[in-house]
């Protein structure tokens, strides 16, 4: 397989093609960053998924808004490999073990390790909101790829 490098517009503006689902998924978004859910975890989560999912418009909108939101540098570029890292919280780690394996299901489907670990470091309505956040970065991811979605031109 080879790889394109895509510089131009998206393949389709899909809040204009799809104005009530598109609209739909922002909300949904929109309802998880009024959650419960730690906005560090938040965007960790968003990134890590994006890198998983090879989606170079939201790996690139969500490196900086981490950035924005006051994360590290190095927390950003060691994110590929946080097990191995030292910078990582205990939550930030269960939420990123779970993210990890939600967004790369395999026929086990997610484990209960997997499971428990991210139980231990989160109430009920962390936890849904941290499944209804991988659940939407995989949907938007799915849309960025095959859409083609550039990284924004920040000059």
């Amino acid at each position: 397989m080879t790889a394109h490098v895509h510089t131009g517009q998206p393949r389709l503006d899909l809040a204009t093609a799809a104005p009530k689902a598109a609209r739909a998924l922002y909300t949904a978004d929109h309802a998880v960053r009024t959650s419960a859910l730690d906005a560090t975890v938040r965007e960790l989560v968003k990134l890590r998924v994006s890198q998983i999912n090879h989606c170079v418009h939201c790996i690139d909108m969500h490196s900086h808004e981490a950035l924005e939101l006051g994360e590290t540098l190095d927390r950003i570029l060691q994110l590929g490999a946080w097990r191995e890292s030292a910078l990582f919280t205990a939550t930030e780690r269960a939420a990123l073990d779970y993210a990890e394996a939600a967004t790369t299901l395999t026929e086990h489907g997610v484990s209960d390790e997997v499971w428990s670990g991210v139980r231990s470091v989160m109430d009920d309505e962390q936890l849904g909101a941290l499944v209804v956040q991988v659940a939407l970065m995989n949907a938007f991811n799915r849309f960025g790829v095959p859409l083609q979605m550039p990284a924004q031109s920040r000059g």
